[in-house]
């Protein structure tokens, strides 16, 4: 194949990966009457929404130890006794389909050149293909709750494609959904004064 019906024949691909999003989308919600300057110490909810099993799976087990990261960076310290917050999870995943409309070379009705004089080459048109593709998503929600009340009281949410290399890779994405989620999370231990940080 020539150099310049193979870049042809890869738009689609290309076109179809400058749509992916770089991350997991990121949504975020909290209790504004809720005073976070009373919360110091963190633990988990029983039972977490991960272990719908009965028991702690590996999952649960990865999740555990991103949010205790995110949540000591903070301030926060971790305890089995009658905590401040409890953190709870919850995964679930989706089949989707994405329907991509391209435009670009290769993709013309015949007389779109009718202007020109000449015979346009038959490959070269300017036109729209729909691809059709199905995918799998995953949602990550961590919840705080405060416990006094048994209320929650701030929410992070991501969703985002599931690739192979996350399903081989599960603590390391697991570690990036947690750090991406917590980055919208605006306070400190011992402080009810939100803090903006810069978006990653």
């Amino acid at each position: 194949m020539s150099p310049s019906r193979r870049t042809l024949s890869l738009l689609p691909l290309a076109a179809f990966a400058a749509c992916a999003a770089p991350g997991p989308e990121v949504r975020v919600d909290y209790d504004h009457d809720a005073d976070f300057g009373r919360f110091r110490t963190f633990g988990w909810a029983s039972p977490l929404g991960t272990d719908g099993s009965g028991y702690t799976t590996l999952t649960t087990e990865r999740l555990k130890a991103a949010a205790r990261q995110q949540m000591e960076s903070r301030g926060y310290v971790f305890t089995t006794g009658t905590p401040d917050l409890l953190v709870n999870f919850h995964l679930k995943s989706a089949q989707r389909t994405q329907v991509n409309t391209m435009a670009g070379p290769g993709f013309g009705p015949p007389g779109y050149y009718a202007y020109r004089f000449y015979q346009p080459w038959p490959a070269w048109g300017f036109g729209s293909e729909t691809v059709v593709s199905q995918y799998t998503e995953g949602t990550l929600n961590i919840d705080l709750v405060d416990r006094a009340r048994n209320r929650m009281v701030w929410e992070g949410v991501a969703i985002g494609r599931i690739t192979q290399r996350d399903i081989d890779n599960p603590t390391t994405t697991i570690d990036q959904t947690m750090a991406a989620i917590f980055n919208r999370y605006p306070f400190v231990a011992g402080s009810g004064t939100p803090v903006t940080r810069p978006r990653t």
